[in-house]
């Protein structure tokens, strides 16, 4: 199996002014060595990160059509030490400008989706090993 140090997940968007105040506002640091007049570089978790891309920047990696700003094109889900940390994300998220998309509650797997300023969708999601781990057997 494929073993990978880093993960980079590179999203377009409109306004970098906008996308910094709205993840700064959630506390989410950023990584200044990777940011600059095209780029914010979102550090997620200790490998983990998003790149927030201008659009037209954005564009220069591929040859395709950039998806229009509110389309899907993928949903992206962290994980939250508890119930209670999904729902104070996520409601911090709200309060920055962000839209409560939907809240998913299973028992053991609890998640709440908002989408950010630019569309993308984030679901934070929090589950209970043990109770899965008893639903499985």
């Amino acid at each position: 199996m494929p073993s990978h140090q880093l993960m980079f997940v590179n999203l377009p968007v409109a306004d970098l002014g906008r996308s910094r105040r709205f993840f700064a506002a959630l506390g989410y640091p950023l990584d200044e060595d990777f940011c600059d007049e095209q780029a914010l570089c979102l550090r997620l978790g200790p490998t983990l990160y998003a790149m927030l891309l201008r659009r037209d920047f954005f564009a220069r990696f591929h040859d395709r059509p950039t998806s229009p700003p509110g389309a899907v094109g993928s949903l992206l889900c962290l994980s939250a030490a508890s119930r209670e940390a999904v729902d104070a994300l996520v409601d911090r998220a709200v309060l920055a400008g962000g839209t409560d998309v939907r809240t998913e509650d299973r028992g053991a797997m609890y998640g709440r989706s908002y989408a950010d300023p630019d569309g993308h969708i984030w679901e934070i999601m929090w589950m209970d090993p043990a109770a899965v781990r008893q639903e499985i057997a």
